[in-house]
């Protein structure tokens, strides 16, 4: 069953075209890994389907609906029910404790505050980082730091998870783990994840590769 799909995308900067004609079809459930070299389009792509930014032309459709016209409020809302976010540095908010942070888009969406924290900690659990909920994130290693901006990424359960060289700040032995929970978590959880990547074994360990050059799928 196709969760996304898009349509002839472009996006332009100015004069400079950084995607030229996308189609793409993401199946619910998939691995999808985006590679290519710096400045082919990868994290440009990634925002646009994520919605984070608007295709200059061409359309995005998410179960259907086309989504790329969505604008204030109803695109804030859209994003929170349905999308999840990992970046490659965490931006977890130094003064919230990792339950906290992991909680904030659940709380932005007015959820109950009870049922949240109960949700968090069963997340963090399933990262294995619950024994570290009350800890800020100067106080924990780059993998745990990692492992709570997944678990915020998860909380209003997301159908699709976006992730952005979520490796890239990990040493061998934690990105290797962290790529092992996206299949856990798609197993545990059934949702999708997006993944763009420089990291050869993350991206050959997907169900599906696509390769951006110069603004096009290779």
């Amino acid at each position: 069953m196709e969760i996304i799909k898009t349509v002839g995308i472009k996006k332009n900067y100015g004069q400079v075209e950084v995607l030229k004609g996308i189609d793409l079809s993401i199946a619910q459930g998939e691995i999808l890994a985006i590679v290519g070299s710096s400045g082919a389009g990868k994290t440009t792509l990634l925002q646009l389907l994520g919605t984070l930014d608007q295709p200059s032309s061409g359309s995005i459709f998410f179960e259907g609906h086309d989504i790329s016209k969505l604008q204030g409020n109803k695109l804030a809302d859209f994003r929170n029910k349905n999308i999840g976010f990992v970046f490659q540095f965490h931006h977890l908010l130094p003064e919230f404790t990792a339950v906290e942070n992991v909680c904030i888009p659940a709380w932005i969406g007015k959820a109950d505050k009870k049922t949240t924290e109960k949700r968090a900690l069963e997340l963090l659990r399933f990262l294995g980082v619950d024994h570290r909920k009350e800890n800020k994130p100067s106080q924990l290693s780059g993998g745990e730091q990692q492992r709570v901006a997944v678990a915020r990424s998860l909380i209003n359960s997301p159908k699709v998870v976006f992730a952005d060289e979520p490796t890239g700040n990990l040493d061998s032995n934690n990105a290797k783990e962290l790529h092992n929970l996206f299949f856990e978590l798609r197993k545990a959880y059934g949702q999708t994840f997006i993944i763009v990547t420089h990291n050869d074994e993350l991206s050959k360990s997907a169900d599906r590769i696509i390769h951006i050059k110069d603004g096009m799928i290779g």
